[in-house]
């Protein structure tokens, strides 16, 4: 019989889509108005304060949890989740979309702009998936080598 492993809905539900909605607000940028994309950054936002309250919370259940131990699975989740999940995507998205528009501009200027700017929403939103495994490793990797080696923290089971 295999062990049944915990299922954590901050990574491996759909409640993770949460974490995108910030690259979705980045995509429409050109079609909404600046609330709208700023109101997605607020979700993204509470997705990985939710997510950094649940990880420090199962770390002070653990026996012979120590307040460090509590703080750095807090400070880990939050640096890692801003990253991965906020800064990292929403400027590649957000980059991806002012270079395309601006390409397209040069490219095929006698197209509407409202055509351009949906042609724009729908590379990034076409992007998405593309970026996140990469992003996430590539955090990874940073954190690995920089600040993980100052934080007193369980080998994750996901690596």
């Amino acid at each position: 019989m295999s062990e049944e492993k915990e299922i954590d809905i901050y990574r491996d539900t759909p409640v993770r889509l949460l974490g995108y909605a910030n690259e979705v607000g980045e995509a429409f940028r050109a079609l909404t108005p600046l609330w709208f994309v700023r109101s997605t950054y607020g979700v993204a936002s509470a997705y990985v304060v939710a997510d950094t309250y649940d990880k420090s919370s199962k770390m002070s259940k653990q026996p012979g949890a120590t307040q460090k131990a509590i703080s750095h699975a807090a400070v880990d989740t939050l640096i890692w989740q801003a990253l991965a999940s906020v800064i990292v995507p929403g400027f590649t998205i957000n980059r991806v979309c002012a270079t395309s528009l601006f390409t397209l501009a040069k490219a095929i200027p006698k197209v509407p702009l409202t055509t351009r700017k949906w042609i724009t929403t729908a590379i990034g939103l076409g992007c998405i998936p593309f970026i996140v495994h990469p992003i996430d490793s590539g955090v990874h990797y940073v954190m690995d080598n920089s600040i993980r080696n100052y934080l007193e923290l369980a080998p994750r089971k996901d690596e």
